[in-house]
């Protein structure tokens, strides 16, 4: 018998792990501060814990509607339509298992092989991925820290061809926590509109937006044909190990999109879609009590970030990301995040799993109180490069 190994498709005998848990470092120190994982440590709310509970007990524990709970998919559209001034009918709704699961279904409903996606360098790392899995080709477009991680006009126009299909826009971005205002949109859009692109806009941590009003990208006047707006329960409602989300889009796309979920998963979970609902009435009691205090722990984190010496940041307007370069340490990405490790026992990500601008740049996830944040920094203020 031939190596095991070479039953494996090509394309992924030479994978890596990607962005995942590194549970080897996480057994190696007693003391370790994770501050790698985007996992919210709030559990849930525990009024969408009951609900859940009654749920099931009610028999909400059966396949249920391919293309999601009724009652969740008009609770949807009601949310946004209060909160965006938006109408939205059921139709262009779509729920997902997650919005991971979302994206990819995006990119096998859209791509054929050999079409372009444009993503915005630093980006998630799963779309590049994702957009390979669907057989389609990822091309950066690169953003700076030395710009405030602008999107610049000539370099996206300059990336697009003949192939290009889709753009992907995450706002706001993992892992800068830049967060992108209606002058981009506009701009997005007027190139979109010129090149007949689709735009796929990951919207996943909408209210961890610190500065001004979140405007989502389909509401820009005559956008709203060609977004796919992609969102979750995970980080808006501290809901990641619940697995869902809703994908929304022209009904055209979405029955694409169903069809290809039916050979994958068919449905998101029956439970989790019945607690999003509770999720989605108390929205904003989950923003006050949670959220917001994310915010503190991120304007701590910036300001700590900001006395030490051989880093350099650019101040996040979202998400619960920092995104420090270490250019002052001349070290690669990879090893300051070992020396980190090992010297202040602090695990956090390199910025080359974030694309070719990530480079120079390590992500810190504020995903723990502000006492074991001060512990980290106190640890990081204490080596010098």
């Amino acid at each position: 018998m031939r190596p095991v190994k070479s039953y494996i498709a090509k394309r992924f005998q030479n994978s890596d792990a990607g962005l995942s848990l590194d549970t080897d470092a996480l057994a190696r120190y007693s003391d370790i501060i994770d501050l790698s994982i985007g996992d919210t440590d709030f559990i849930t709310d525990d009024a969408i814990i009951d609900t859940a509970f009654r749920e099931a007990k009610a028999g909400y524990t059966h396949y249920g509607d391919p293309k999601g709970d009724p009652e969740l998919i008009r609770s949807v559209c009601d949310a946004w339509q209060t909160d965006f001034k938006q109408p939205l009918s059921p139709d262009h709704v779509l729920v997902t298992a997650s919005s991971s699961m979302g994206m990819a279904l995006v990119m096998l409903s859209v791509l054929d092989p050999g079409d372009e996606v444009i993503v915005f360098s630093p980006y998630f790392s799963l779309y590049r991925t994702q957009a390979e899995l669907a057989g389609g080709v990822c091309v950066e477009v690169p953003t700076y820290a030395s710009e405030g991680w602008a999107i610049d006009e000539a370099r996206l126009r300059a990336a697009i061809t003949p192939r290009t299909k889709l753009i992907v826009f995450n706002n706001p971005c993992n892992p800068t926590g830049m967060g992108y205002d209606r002058s981009t949109l506009e701009l997005l859009g007027r190139v979109a509109e010129e090149h007949d692109l689709l735009i796929a806009a990951d919207e996943i941590y909408t209210t961890y937006l610190y500065e001004g009003d979140f405007i989502p990208l389909r509401t820009i006047p005559g956008l709203a044909h060609r977004v796919i707006t992609l969102n979750s329960f995970s980080k808006n409602f501290l809901m990641t190990g619940w697995r869902v989300g809703v994908a929304i889009a022209e009904p055209e796309i979405l029955e694409v999109m169903s069809n290809i979920n039916n050979s994958l998963i068919y449905t998101a979970p029956s439970i989790s879609q019945r607690a999003a609902i509770q999720a989605l009435a108390i929205r904003q009691a989950i923003r006050e009590k949670y959220v917001l205090a994310y915010r503190d722990r991120i304007f701590y984190a910036a300001d700590r970030m900001e006395q030490i010496p051989y880093l350099s940041l650019v101040r996040p307007k979202g998400t619960f990301y920092l995104f420090p370069g270490i250019e002052k340490t001349g070290l690669s990405a990879e090893d300051f995040c070992q020396a980190l490790l090992e010297r202040a026992h602090v695990l956090v990500t390199p910025g080359t799993l974030f694309g070719s601008t990530g480079a120079g740049h390590f992500r810190i996830a504020c995903t723990v109180g502000l006492d074991r944040l001060k512990e980290a920094f106190d640890r990081m203020e204490g080596l010098s490069f």
